[in-house]
């Protein structure tokens, strides 16, 4: 297991501002640019399989139209790049507490690999080691997830997928847990929040993501939260990139919250 927290330290003696993550791992998109490709070619027909590389984080989309109750909400949330390590309110960097979908697609994406079993799509991501799943059998989505009688919402909520056409792949996502955030901006989402994602996968080695968010309680309309884009390597190895909740609680101990 990479000892992150050693990086956090040496960063902070450099300087009070940084992104623990990018500090730690010494990565930037610009290194994504980089990136030695597969062979090549056009598209596969139906086909994501394989491990594929994004940069630390996806494209900001659409400004959005909040709601009364969203304003509120949304004000209560501290990002980190503005607050920092000792300032955030956001569980993930205060307590390692789980990033939750989207975010999961749109943060430290270095490594994200797709396997398809009989009936659903695995997602795995290097950050954090999670997946998740995508049924492709024509299952339903949970009503009411999350409500008293339905389904419990989850971090990283029920999904189901199509295919749209040879390369493009529809997944909708309901039954988010409401206290996770959409992204590192503090976006928050209700338990009715509906989000879709579009994989396009343009050639062999491209493949394009668009997230959309539906939320009437807190927005006044769907917008797009955020693109991303990500590049098929063939040799890629995922690493152990953990948040280490003991970690990061000595960190805020001796050197965050102290220093402010």
């Amino acid at each position: 297991m990479r000892n992150w927290l050693i990086g956090l330290m040496t960063g902070v003696a450099a300087s009070l501002v940084f992104c623990p993550v990018a500090t730690a791992q010494g990565y930037t998109n610009t290194v994504y640019d980089k990136l030695t490709l597969g062979p090549g070619g056009p598209a596969p027909t139906h086909e994501l399989t394989g491990v594929w590389a994004g940069p630390i984080s996806g494209q900001r989309g659409d400004e959005p139209s909040l709601t009364e109750l969203g304003k509120q909400l949304f004000d209560m949330n501290k990002p980190e790049a503005e607050y920092n390590v000792s300032g955030t309110n956001d569980p993930f960097f205060r307590t390692c507490d789980p990033l939750g979908f989207p975010r999961n697609m749109l943060f430290e994406t270095r490594g994200v690999a797709f396997a398809e079993m009989a009936d659903r799509i695995i997602v795995a991501t290097q950050y954090q080691r999670i997946w998740r799943e995508i049924f492709m059998d024509g299952s339903e989505l949970p009503e009411d997830a999350g409500q008293r009688g339905g389904a419990d919402s989850r971090y990283y909520g029920y999904s189901v997928g199509r295919w749209e056409n040879d390369n493009t792949l529809v997944v909708d996502t309901v039954g988010l847990d409401p206290n996770t955030w959409l992204n590192n901006a503090g976006y928050p989402h209700s338990v009715d929040a509906r989000i879709q994602e579009r994989y396009v996968r343009l050639n062999h080695n491209h493949l394009d993501l668009t997230i959309t968010l539906t939320d009437p309680q807190l927005y006044t309309e769907p917008f797009v939260l955020a693109t991303n884009k990500f590049k098929w390597i063939p040799d890629q190895r995922f690493d152990e990139q953990l948040c280490v909740p003991s970690q990061v609680l000595d960190y805020l101990q001796f050197i965050a919250d102290p220093a402010q």
